[in-house]
């Protein structure tokens, strides 16, 4: 079955712009996940300019399916990480001055520097995922350093699907097969929509999770965040039948 987990950092957003709590994010994350979403995913990052630390340490008591905590695995990130303990944390190249993830990791050149951080989170019970492009000796790079799962960098492929080439799904396809090849679970994220999620799904095998935030909470602006959400959960169950 292909997990759900929705990350609300764009609530955070919302919230910052005006300051106070509204609209509240551990309201939110309680919310999404009683409307059927599998997880939450927040992003902090170093200029707290969506999700804040404090956030974090709030939303551990809220969240009851998964918690996925993304980001750079700067000292204060990985601190944070295990103070709060989340099932999973997601360390992705980001510099702190990017806007958003923008690629994968260059897992063979940062192995000695990621292997050690990866046996230090795993040593508190998390399960650790490297954000990856569909390279294959990337994908095996993360394999050999002892990552538990990878998550495909899926703008290529979004890009692809709304320029009217379904076939962009390919890469990932191999790539998911491969990365289950060498021992590891499969992740994606970064612009699935309601439009390409299904497609996606579809096609690509051993699908464990997709993390959705921009799209998923701007819909919801439209149609509410119940129904959203079981828009995309009725995208995903191709991938589990």
């Amino acid at each position: 079955m292909t997990r759900l987990s929705v990350n609300v950092n764009k609530i955070a957003t919302l919230r910052n712009a005006r300051g106070g709590q509204v609209p509240d994010v551990l309201k939110a994350a309680a919310k999404i996940q009683s409307f059927g979403a599998q997880g939450i995913t927040v992003h902090p990052r170093p200029d707290q300019r969506h999700i804040t630390y404090a956030d974090v340490r709030g939303l551990k008591a809220i969240v009851t399916t998964e918690f996925n905590i993304e980001g750079y695995p700067s000292e204060d990130f990985l601190d944070l990480v295990l103070e709060v303990g989340p099932e999973q944390v997601t360390l992705v190249p980001d510099a702190p001055d990017v806007l958003t993830s923008n690629q994968g990791w260059a897992v063979r050149a940062e192995s000695e520097r990621l292997q050690p951080i990866i046996e230090r989170l795993q040593a508190a019970g998390i399960r650790v995922s490297l954000f990856t492009s569909t390279d294959e000796a990337e994908i095996e790079a993360a394999a050999q350093i002892g990552a538990d799962r990878i998550e495909l960098y899926t703008e290529p492929y979004a890009q692809g699907f709304s320029s009217g080439n379904p076939e962009a799904v390919v890469p990932f396809a191999r790539a998911a097969a491969y990365a289950h090849g060498c021992g590891l679970g499969v992740n994606a994220g970064h612009d699935l929509d309601a439009q390409n999620l299904r497609h996606f799904a579809e096609n690509v095998p051993y699908l464990a999770e997709v993390s959705i935030g921009h799209a998923l909470i701007s819909e919801a602006l439209y149609d509410g965040l119940e129904r959203t959400i079981q828009t995309y959960l009725a995208c995903l169950k191709p991938a589990h039948g």
